[in-house]
């Protein structure tokens, strides 16, 4: 399919600024792949739409205040945006032997980073510094910090926030009710419509919850730019623990649908099923590049809740890939003329 395929234009007024309180407030466009039928209705009436024996799918990555502000021993200013750990020498064993210990070697995008070569040093509050060890071919930089960088990211971070939010968002607000376990730049935003409440009444109608880890990174709200077939999509770690993985294989096999919360968690239970190339959902860590769009066979899950997403954004492409490019086309038309709010913090849709 062409780019143009995925345009819309959206009015600016419609980029929620901050998300609806209660969470479950937002409302929730419901979308049947089958029938075409849409329905407009809040989200705390998603129990509604779900029956037990159902497997909730939730990404419980935890955003990590990963914007930092540093100055080069001339005095100039950098802001820093800490991408991922690197953790594995699976990234290049000289890289990693440099890094050493837990949180020291890290990916990152700079602001002004032309003013920042290999050997480059920066000094961060706290008395963190680092040095670039390279440049990669996308434009990040490896940075090799004097210290793990965990311990000092409450007291020098601060939370990295899409650039369409214009107004301050609560750090609370910009993180799910159930995350877990840091490490994404941006937060897994259809997860952000849950009340513990909404997940208990879930749970005592029997369905079922299972959690899964992707890190989301900064690529999450990297525009495609020209040809869709040569997009490179941003490498993401994702981690399915065993209880997750056997909870949605055994649901597959007995027919019962899986929910999905989110693109980010579709990409990698799409991504397990592939690795493991057994027909069911593997298990364990893994990083994924996986970029879906129309036409795509999916494997995993029997339906999704997501946001409202940007004009030729990979997310917006997915969810054509799930809901159907027309269908999808007409639900984004639809969505703008009753006024949902767009983006992170805005509405929610449900498609099966």
């Amino acid at each position: 399919m062409d780019l143009q395929d995925f345009d819309y234009h959206l009015p600016p007024e419609l980029i929620a600024q901050s998300g609806a309180e209660p969470r479950d407030a937002s409302r929730l466009m419901v979308v049947r792949r089958t029938s075409g039928e849409i329905e407009h209705r809040i989200f705390r009436d998603l129990p509604q739409y779900l029956r037990k024996g159902d497997v909730l799918v939730l990404n419980q990555s935890k955003v990590i205040p990963a914007r930092l502000f540093a100055r080069k021993p001339t005095g100039a200013k950098i802001e820093v945006l800490l991408v991922r750990e690197i953790t594995s020498p699976a990234f290049g064993s000289p890289l990693y032997k440099a890094g050493g210990a837990k949180g020291v070697l890290w990916e990152a995008l700079l602001r002004h980073a032309h003013k920042v070569p290999v050997g480059g040093k920066l000094m961060f509050e706290d008395g963190l510094e680092a040095v670039v060890l390279s440049i990669e071919a996308d434009g990040t930089r490896i940075l090799r910090f004097s210290d793990s960088v965990w311990p000092h990211l409450d007291k020098i971070g601060h939370t990295p926030l899409p650039p369409y939010i214009e107004l301050e968002v609560e750090a609370r607000r910009y993180q799910t009710t159930f995350a877990r376990d840091p490490g994404s730049v941006a937060a897994p935003t259809a997860g952000l419509h849950f009340t513990p409440e909404l997940l208990a009444r879930l749970r005592e109608m029997g369905v079922e919850t299972a959690y899964l880890t992707l890190h989301v990174g900064p690529g999450t709200f990297k525009p495609v730019k020209a040809n869709i077939e040569d997009h490179q999509m941003h490498t993401e770690s994702y981690q399915i623990s065993a209880e997750t993985a056997e909870a949605i294989s055994r649901a597959k096999s007995e027919g019962r649908r899986v929910i999905a919360v989110g693109t980010t968690t579709v990409r990698a239970l799409e991504s397990a099923w592939q690795e493991a190339d057994s027909g069911q959902v593997g298990q364990g860590a893994g990083e994924t590049q996986i970029f879906i769009h129309p036409p795509y066979e999916f494997k995993v899950p029997d339906a999704l809740i997501t946001n409202f997403h940007l004009p030729k954004s990979t997310l917006l492409m997915l969810v054509a890939a799930f809901g159907g490019h027309d269908l999808i086309t007409h639900a984004y038309r639809e969505a703008i003329e009753k006024r949902y709010r767009f983006y992170s913090l805005g509405d929610a849709m449900l498609i099966f």
